[in-house]
This record gives structure tokens, sequence and C-alpha cells, in this order.
């Protein structure tokens, strides 16, 4: 092909991603993303391209600074990309181990929905956020800050669902299968199952929108679960079917894939595959948004700001150390929320020179921002203290 119809045609499939992306929209036919020229060229505006086939974006640390991520900045996670099939009409297909098997129809009218649609607010965080800051270095998407984002999710409720299909009484895991399709015949299929219990709460659904707009096809729509607390490998993408099983999912991504060392381990160990557990409950965290690294500052009052979230708890504090001095308690903005992050604010008196910014959170549960998490061959879970230098200007 001559070099302009080939930089022709690349052009257009980012301008065709860039604008799908921008537009959020919720996919109405057959889906197929290109390469792009250059490791950092994102599709979306600002945006940090951790990789183009498949597709995974990170979200900047300035686009996390309010209560809502934007849907134009929020993270992408891809194991193989958006599914090559007609995403409308869409249908959910639920079986197994139910006394009724029942085909759940996505329709974008509300008057036609078969369950009444449900709002949660949730924090939406890959596994491997964090991953580039473990030393020594593990394989793997090289998340640093931004593989998390806060949202608000419409759905149905799951537990809905499985009751309309009558769950069996030896019932125990439920499995879902996406319509993204490996990329080769001897790549394992992303196959997740959540036990029951987990499955029957109140605050897991079947989500058909985001921030009040149909599901992007990129975040998983028309339809993805939401489990809030959980990490996001268990938010399943484009899910297509249901089964509930006696036992958990087959396969490498749910039998061996996304497991932790039970305890600490020290740097560069293998565990034994009976001394790890699965990755589940997120962990307390916290980030400095504003001001970002290296930016240099005027003299006077200046306002530091972030956000911070847990697991199956609420944030109940937030301090900040100026310079390796104290820990001063922030301001946390909004009540707290199960499943939400909590918008925290510091006030600072600013003296020119140099300066290095540290928070950490605490959440309700007793569970404290460690200053370093322990490391794990996987990479996931990082928590560790954040440090933001910043020059303040005489």
């Amino acid at each position: 092909m001559p070099f302009t119809a080939w930089k022709n045609r690349l052009e257009n499939r980012r301008d065709w991603v860039k604008r799908l992306v921008a537009a959020g929209v919720a996919a109405q036919s057959s889906l197929v993303i290109g390469r792009f020229s250059r490791a950092d060229d994102s599709p979306q505006t600002g945006l940090i391209v951790r990789g183009d086939r498949p597709l995974n974006l990170e979200t900047p640390l300035e686009a996390l600074d309010g209560w809502l991520t934007p849907l134009d900045q929020f993270f992408v996670r891809s194991h193989f990309g958006p599914p090559a099939v007609g995403l409308g009409p869409w249908s959910i297909q639920v079986g197994g181990l139910v006394k009724k098997p029942l085909e759940l129809r996505i329709d974008s009218d509300p008057t036609s929905d078969p369950f009444a649609r449900t709002t949660v607010h949730a924090v939406l965080q890959c596994a491997g956020n964090g991953r580039a800051l473990f030393e020594p270095t593990v394989p793997g998407v090289g998340w640093e800050t931004g593989a998390v984002g806060h949202g608000q999710w419409t759905g149905y409720p799951l537990r809905e669902v499985l009751e309309a299909a009558g769950v069996q009484q030896n019932a125990a895991h439920v499995h879902f299968y996406g319509a993204d399709a490996s990329p080769h015949p001897k790549t394992p299929a992303f196959i997740r199952s959540l036990p029951l219990d987990r499955a029957l709460a109140a605050s897991t659904i079947l989500a058909t929108h985001q921030n009040g707009q149909p599901l992007p096809v990129l975040h998983g729509g028309p339809a993805r679960l939401v489990v809030p607390g959980w990490t996001g490998n268990h938010w399943m993408k484009w899910v297509r079917s249901i089964l509930i099983s006696d036992s958990e999912a087959p396969g490498f991504y749910q039998r061996t894939g996304y497991k932790m060392p039970k305890t600490p381990v020290p740097p560069g160990e293998t565990p034994k595959p009976e001394d790890l557990v699965p990755v589940t409950e997120l962990n307390v965290k916290s980030l400095i948004t504003a001001p970002g690294a290296g930016h240099v500052l005027k003299a006077g009052e200046q306002v530091v700001r972030g956000v911070a979230w847990t697991g199956q708890a609420t944030v109940n504090a937030v301090e900040v150390s100026m310079d390796g001095g104290p820990w001063l308690a922030a301001e946390l903005i909004r009540n707290p929320y199960f499943y939400s992050w909590r918008q925290w604010t510091f006030a600072w008196r600013a003296e020119p020179g140099r300066h290095s910014i540290r928070a950490r959170a605490s959440d309700d549960a007793g569970n404290v921002q460690p200053e370093k998490t322990p490391w794990n061959k996987s990479g996931y879970l990082w928590n560790g203290i954040q440090t933001v230098d910043v020059e303040v200007g005489s």
C-alpha cells in the first residue's frame, strides 16, 4: 500500500475512535479498534496510552479532581477489545442451576424494562493500578495512578434477575461471559465468576448507563457488571450470558490469574499456588489531584486537593504531611457513602522554595494507607503513600 494511502487509513481510524469516545456512544454497530502510530498518541484528549492493541488508556491525575470522572476522561481497560459483532439489539441469557432460564433484553426505552432500574455510585479501579510503582518492576500494563475513576452506574439489580430465573438450592457461584473474543485460539477466554452471596448483594448491578449516559462501548456497553468495592476484573464488560453453577468459573482468569500472596513475600519471590488468594476488595487509598507534580505555585494561601476511597468501608480521615512534617487533618467533602470516593482539601500557607506534599487515608474499618505496598509479582493493589513535589516562587 502506498505510504499516503496507509497514512490516510490510519488517520481515519484514529479520528473515528476519538469521535466514538468523546461522544460516549452506546454502540449500535460492529467495532474494531485500529492501531495508533505512537505509544503516547491517545484517542482521548489528555489520556495516556498504556497499550493500543488491546486499548488501555490511563486517566491523568488532574481529570480525577472531581466527584464524577467524565466519560471522555475515564480510564479504559481491555483484555481483547470491544466485540466485533453487532451491539444492538442486545440480550443476556441466564441459565445453569435455575428453575426457569430467561433472556434479558437490553432496550433503550425505559418503559419496556423488565426490572426497575437502580443507581449506585462507585469507584472502579483496575487491580493493577499502580503496577509501574512496584520495585523491582513486574510485567503487565504499566499503570501509574490513573487506572481508576468514580462513576454513577445505573442498571438492573442482579439479584432481581437471578430471583426471576429461580436459583436452585445447590447453587454457589455465578459465571459471567462477555462478547469479546480471544485474539488467538490458544489465548484463554476471559471468564469470571462471583460467589453467590456477592452476586445477590443489593449493590451488584448489570449497568446500562454511566454518569447518566448510555454505557459507552469502550466501558462495556450496552451492559456490564458493576461490583462496588471490588477490583475491576470482576466488573465484566459486554455481558452476554450468565450461568449459575455449584463451582467457580473455569479457566486461567478465574483459577490462576488475579491472585496475590496471603502474606507478604520478599521482592522477586514466586509463592506456591496454595499460598495465593483471589484479589477481591479494594484497599484504602488516597491521591493528590492538585497541585500536580512539578507545578510552580505562588507564595501565600494555597489549597491541596485530592480524593480517597476504600473497599467495604468508608473513608473517615485524610491527613497531609508537608516536607516530612507531622500529619495534619485535611477537610473531607460530602458525607461518606459506601463504595464512593471522598474529595478532600487542605489549606496550606506556601513559603518560597521546593516542597514535598504527601497524603494518606484511613477508613472506619481501621485500615490506614501504608507507606509502601508489599511487593507482589502481579503488581496488584498498590496503595503506597503518594508524594508530589512542587516549587513555590518568591
